[in-house]
């Protein structure tokens, strides 16, 4: 087969962590290749080494496909990160070119009407563009605004706008976070498609349950560096990485310093809730009552207004002043601050991953779910420091502590954010996605956790997923929107 990629005694250049052993690799023209590895393996890294973003002290790279390049235009500046896409979580923001967005900004009118449209980010009149379009489904998004997309809508966009490029070679990161089982699906009958013609790919995951069915070739990565490549045909999965019971994480509730919470029944009520931007319905007659110490999934496709339902919770959108709303016993705009809410609420979304700070350090950011901020900006007392300090350690994150969360791998990310929800042992727990990127390790870790949670008297839980079989045992009560698109 044709070479298109070759590593030869890489090491990257100040490797913290990560590739303590040269990587040998070689990629074939048609090969798709799967990078399997744990959180904080090294995947992103080595994504980032064929993107030419990471450079590397010792071994060499080299491109075949420049050659080709270089045949039909001897003049053309070759740097690889012009011809591979890297579609990750964050991607929204650079092919947007949106850089400026903030947390809770989908929700506050005057900075959302300021968002680019979406068929502002198109070439409607190419053929690369009606394909890209077509093949994702978001003909019906093109006149909406980016910003009022829901985090699956916005990761489809994503890559319909690199699959328009016609880049050389994609690499997907974490390729089905956020899609729902419809999406999922279409991208799946778009991958060989993609293939066919031409486009070289490469999917970083965390865990067999999560490897595109036209992969062809695996490369196994730890933080030493590769562990094996195979074809496909020659892979028997490992253990699910399963960690003793007597390993578990055991967190102490009492050592968390508790807000003290009036006396309340009903934790949220909602009566005929209708969920629109603008012109735009989303959906409409949700009547949702839970009540103290209930566990409930809350479900529905892409677009069908989950987050948006949550925000009006967690009192981060203003349009719930307008709604019938009562949040622990209290109707919303009767005089309480949305800090009056915030303050018995853990939360962990997509969007807070997407626009935390990443120059913070990771303790920092643990200890700023006491007050419900992104950024820590008051001092925290021993007793939180301590609590926090607790919760990272029993989650096996002590390590990462005094890191900043841009340096570490976005499972890890994830799992920093999860730790935060935590740290006050709020009254009502909201876990939107939170097993995003994780490797299946961290999910057994998380799901132990949220099981402790449970078991604690008067304790609510809020948990939001794509997958039915990541649900918590201790869920017994379900909400499925449906779409209106």
């Amino acid at each position: 087969m044709k070479p298109f990629i070759s590593l030869q005694k890489v090491l990257p250049l100040h490797t913290g962590n990560s590739f303590s052993s040269p990587v040998n690799w070689e990629i074939n023209a048609g090969e798709i290749w799967t990078v399997l590895g744990n959180n904080g393996s090294g995947k992103s890294l080595l994504a980032n080494i064929l993107l030419g973003k990471k450079r590397i002290g010792e071994g060499s790279i080299e491109y075949h496909y420049f050659e080709e390049i270089k045949r039909n235009n001897k003049d053309e500046f070759l740097w690889p990160g012009k011809y591979i896409s890297h579609i990750s979580f964050e991607t929204i923001n650079a092919v947007t070119n949106f850089r400026g967005r903030y947390y809770q900004q989908r929700f506050n009118s005057q900075d959302a009407d300021l968002a680019p449209f979406v068929s502002e980010l198109f070439d409607l009149n190419k053929t690369e563009t009606k394909e890209a379009v077509e093949m994702l489904g978001i003909g019906n998004l093109l006149d909406r605004r980016i910003i009022s997309l829901s985090n699956g809508e916005q990761r489809k966009l994503v890559i319909a706008k690199i699959l328009s490029e016609k880049p050389r070679m994609i690499i997907f990161e974490n390729p089905y976070i956020g899609l729902d089982k419809n999406a999922r699906n279409q991208i799946n009958t778009a991958f060989p498609l993609l293939r066919e013609n031409g486009i070289q790919l490469i999917f970083l995951v965390p865990s067999v349950e999560k490897m595109p069915a036209c992969t062809t070739n695996i490369l196994e990565i730890n933080t030493q560096g590769i562990i094996r490549t195979q074809k496909i045909e020659n892979f028997t999965p490992g253990s699910k990485n399963q960690f003793p019971p007597e390993k578990k994480p055991l967190i102490n509730w009492g050592k968390i310093p508790q807000t003290k919470s009036p006396k309340y029944e009903q934790v949220v009520q909602m009566d005929d809730i209708e969920i629109s931007y603008g012109d735009v319905h989303i959906n409409s007659d949700i009547n949702w009552e839970i009540k103290v110490g209930e566990k409930w999934a809350l479900l529905g496709p892409n677009g069908s207004g989950k987050s948006t339902l949550l925000s009006y919770i967690f009192a981060d959108n203003p349009r719930a002043y307008a709604k019938k709303l009562a949040l622990f016993d209290r109707k919303r705009g009767s005089g309480e601050s949305i800090w009056d809410i915030k303050k018995h609420i853990g939360y962990i979304s997509f969007e807070m991953a997407l626009c935390y700070p990443k120059n913070v350090p990771c303790i920092k950011i643990v200890e700023s779910g006491f007050y419900d901020s992104i950024g820590l900006y008051k001092k925290c007392s021993n007793k939180q420091e301590q609590a926090a300090l607790h919760v990272l350690e029993e989650l096996s994150l002590s390590e990462l502590a005094h890191r900043n969360l841009g340096d570490i791998s976005s499972g890890e990310q994830q799992m920093v954010l999860f730790a935060r929800a935590l740290v006050k042992n709020p009254a009502l727990l909201i876990l939107d996605e939170p097993f995003n990127g994780l490797d299946e390790k961290n999910k057994q870790k998380c799901t132990a956790v949220i099981d402790s949670f449970c078991k604690q008297p008067g304790k609510t839980l809020i948990f939001v997923t794509h997958y039915r079989d990541e649900i918590p045992l201790c869920v017994d009560k379900f909400l499925e929107l449906k779409s209106k698109n």
